[in-house]
């Protein structure tokens, strides 16, 4: 097994056991108000939107299983009818965790098809119930609720099978994994994820929104247009610097020790507990060498 894939599965399974030792502290989920029907709810994992109305409820990921309890309470001082659907930006543990008890709840899961191929082949298997049933290869909308929802793929970006979703009434985008605000990314690159596909898909996204966009990052603090363009500016600033350094010679081990290629946004604090700086480097260094 690569490096990363075994980092990030020590990553999450210590997400896992920090939430259950916190299982009888307090866990808060907090909600937040983007439109007359669009929510953001953060907890402990990725941030997850929640849509409302006469149509029921329209849920965008859902963070571990241990505290679907919690994310149902949120929901219901927002929404007494029922949840509709349930939508995975992808595959990773953080974000479809509560996927089967969500769907005990009557849930239909949506997803990309390589979401569906990477839950469906994962050991330990994953339960039926937590698989998507409605998948996509390109885009898909759905309107609930007076919204028309776009739900679009990016290729090779976070992993193989991103998907973010555009609320074109509320103007609210959720980017899951492919946006972290003010923090540096996570890319998969074991699961098909890429600096390249990742930077394309931050670009094909700000076409989309406009200056009054607020977006809903798969990490971080709510966001805006200017904001998730100065994510892209640190991404495509990284991706200059390293390739120098590789056009130069320089070896993995060189770029992942030289702090002046990242030292404006060390400084900025975008480094946090799974991606330091050190990791970044060796990130971008690893995939522009694919």
């Amino acid at each position: 097994m690569k490096i990363f894939k075994s980092l990030f599965t020590i990553f999450i399974l210590c997400l896992a056991f920090s939430v259950s030792a916190q299982e009888n502290q307090e866990v808060v989920i907090k909600t937040e108000k983007l439109s007359d029907n669009v929510y953001m709810l953060t907890g402990q994992g990725g941030n997850i939107g929640v849509c409302v109305g006469e149509d029921g409820v329209f849920m965008i990921d859902d963070q571990f299983a241990r505290l679907t309890p919690k994310i149902l309470e949120a929901i219901k001082t927002l929404s007494d009818k029922p949840i509709q659907f349930l939508a995975n930006t992808h595959y990773h543990g953080d974000h479809t965790g509560g996927n089967e008890p969500i769907a005990k709840q009557g849930a239909k899961i949506i997803a990309h098809d390589n979401v569906y191929k990477r839950l469906n082949e994962s050991v330990p298997a994953t339960p039926k119930l937590a698989l998507p049933v409605l998948t996509f290869n390109d885009k898909l909308q759905l309107h609930i609720n007076g919204e028309d929802v776009v739900i679009f793929h990016v290729e090779n970006a976070h992993t193989d099978g991103d998907a973010l979703l555009y609320f074109v009434q509320s103007n609210v985008l959720h980017t899951g994994d492919t946006f972290f605000s003010g923090l540096y990314p996570y890319i998969d690159l074991d699961s098909g994820g890429s600096i390249n596909g990742y930077i394309n898909a931050v670009k094909r996204t700000l076409i989309l929104i406009d200056d009054h966009t607020k977006i809903i990052p798969g990490h971080g603090k709510l966001s805006n247009k200017k904001q998730y363009q100065d994510f892209l500016s640190m991404m495509e600033d990284l991706k200059a610097k390293v390739i120098t350094e590789i056009e130069s010679g320089k070896s993995e081990d060189d770029v992942a020790s030289n702090t002046n290629i990242t030292k404006t946004y060390d400084d900025l604090g975008y480094s946090w507990a799974f991606i330091n700086s050190e990791r970044i480097r060796r990130t971008f260094y690893k995939s522009l060498q694919q």
